[in-house]
């Protein structure tokens, strides 16, 4: 069983900085591609960041130049470091994996929600203006 826990978020003034933690246990995911997702109040689930197995990474417009996404495959943990944050980057945090049925069989890597089937419990991160 793979489950994915968060640590990382809370509050922070506009312009600051928080980084974001999500260590898989379990063996059964894959690291072809690791996102982040963010949900805020009344909007969709949307994609922030991915990283692909060779490193490359891919971001939502809103977050490019501010967001940095990074793995560390020794401590099986995925990270999201989020600088110049904005009142609208206010939502709760997912990180999200596919499964090792799943993972290999992906045409590119994405932001499609249903490609992820681990996802991490939600960290809330809240920015003040």
């Amino acid at each position: 069983q793979v489950q994915l826990v968060q640590s990382g978020g809370g509050s922070v003034q506009a312009g600051g900085s928080l980084r974001l933690s999500c260590k898989a246990s379990g063996s059964r995911y894959s690291s072809y591609c690791m996102a982040w997702f963010r949900q805020a109040p009344g909007k969709k689930r949307e994609g922030v960041a991915n990283i692909e197995s060779d490193g490359h990474t891919d971001y939502a417009d809103s977050v490019k130049g501010r967001f940095t996404i990074s793995k560390d495959v020794y401590e099986n943990a995925l990270y999201l470091q989020m600088d110049n944050l904005g009142p609208d980057d206010t939502a709760m945090y997912y990180c999200a994996v596919p499964s090792l049925d799943t993972g290999p069989w992906l045409s590119h890597c994405g932001f499609t929600e249903s490609d992820f089937d681990y996802w991490g419990q939600g960290t809330q991160v809240t920015v003040s203006s």
